[in-house]
C-alpha cells in the first residue's frame, strides 16, 4: 500500500472518527445525561446533609465556614456547559483520535486477516477495537457516575483501568500473532478457536489479579441508577464503533477502489495491499 493511500485512509479515518463522533455525542446526550444529572443531584443532597464531628448537620455549620466552602466548591464550567459543549468536544476529539488510530492499523491489516475487503477489515477492526480497548475493561473496572465514590481513590481507579486497556491490547495481539502461526498446522479456524480462548483465559487471570474497585461507589447508591448509567456508557462505545466501522468501511472502499487496476479482483487487491502494507505506513511516518 502506497503512502498516499496510506495517508488517504488516515484521514478518512479521522472523518469517520468525527462522524461517528456525532452519533455517539447524541446518545451521550439523550441517553447518559439524564442519569448524569441524578447522580450528581444525589450526591449534592447528601453532601449537603451530611452530618458533622458534633452531630449538627453540614447546613447548620458556621456561615463563615459555609461560605468559605462553597467559595472552593464553586465549579469553574457550569452543568449545561460541561452537559454540550464539554461533553461534544471530548466525544469528538476521542473520536477522532481512535480513528486515526484505527485507519493506520486497518492499513497494516488489510489482507492480512484473511480475504476480506475493505468493509469486511474495516467491520473487524471496530468490533476488536470495541472488545479489547472498552468492553474487557469495563466488565473488570465497570463505569462510575461522576461526583460518586471516593475521591481520593479516582488516581488509583484510573491507573487500573487504563492498565487494564494495555492489558487486553497487548494479550489481542499476542492472541491474533499465535494464530496465525497456529493456522498452517491446525487450520485457520481451529487457529482462531485456539487464539481466543487463550485470550479469554489470559484476560480472565488479569481480571483475577487485578485488584477491584471496592469504593467505586458507596453501598447506598441506587442500584438502577447505577445500571442505567452503565448501560448507557456501554451502548455510546457500541454506537461508536459500530458508526465509524461502517462509516469508515465505505470510505476505505472508495479509496481503495480508484486505484484498483481495471478488472482486478478484490482478492487480489487485497493481497497486493498487504504485500505492501508495512512499506506503506513506515513512509507515511
Amino acid at each position: 500500500m502506497h503512502a498516499s493511500t496510506v495517508r488517504s485512509l488516515l484521514v478518512r479515518g479521522m472523518i469517520a472518527g468525527v462522524l461517528a463522533g456525532l452519533f455517539a455525542f447524541a446518545l451521550a446526550y439523550v441517553v447518559g445525561e439524564p442519569s448524569v444529572r441524578d447522580s450528581i443531584a444525589l450526591e449534592e443532597t447528601r453532601s449537603g446533609s451530611a452530618p458533622t464531628t458534633n452531630g449538627e448537620h453540614a447546613d447548620h455549620a458556621a456561615p463563615q465556614g459555609e461560605g468559605q466552602s462553597e467559595e472552593e466548591e464553586e465549579e469553574l464550567v457550569s452543568r449545561p456547559v460541561q452537559s454540550t459543549f464539554g461533553l461534544a468536544t471530548g466525544v469528538l476529539v476521542y473520536g477522532v483520535a481512535l480513528g486515526g488510530i484505527a485507519s493506520l492499523v486497518f492499513s497494516v491489516g488489510l489482507g492480512r486477516f484473511g480475504r476480506f475487503g475493505p468493509r469486511a477489515t474495516a467491520a473487524l477492526i471496530a468490533g476488536a477495537a470495541f472488545t479489547t480497548v472498552y468492553l474487557v475493561p469495563f466488565l473488570k473496572y465497570p463505569a462510575t457516575p461522576p461526583a460518586v465514590g471516593n475521591p481520593d481513590t479516582i488516581g488509583k481507579r484510573t491507573t487500573l483501568f487504563f492498565l487494564m486497556i494495555v492489558l487486553s491490547v497487548l494479550l489481542a495481539a499476542v492472541a491474533v500473532i499465535a494464530g496465525r502461526r497456529l493456522a498452517p498446522r491446525l487450520g485457520n479456524w481451529n487457529a482462531s478457536v485456539a487464539a481466543g480462548a487463550g485470550y479469554v483465559v489470559a484476560v480472565g487471570l488479569a481480571c483475577l489479579v487485578l485488584p477491584a474497585n471496592t469504593d467505586a461507589v458507596p453501598q447506598a447508591f441506587p442500584a438502577a441508577l447505577l445500571w442505567e448509567f452503565r448501560l448507557a456508557s456501554l451502548g455510546v462505545q457500541a454506537l461508536l464503533w459500530t458508526a465509524f466501522g461502517l462509516i469508515f468501511g465505505e470510505l476505505a472502499e472508495r479509496v481503495l477502489s480508484q486505484r484498483r487496476p481495471s478488472g482486478a479482483s478484490a482478492d487480489a487487491a487485497a493481497d497486493a495491499d498487504a504485500d505492501e502494507a508495512g512499506a506503506g505506513v513506515g513512509a507515511a511516518r
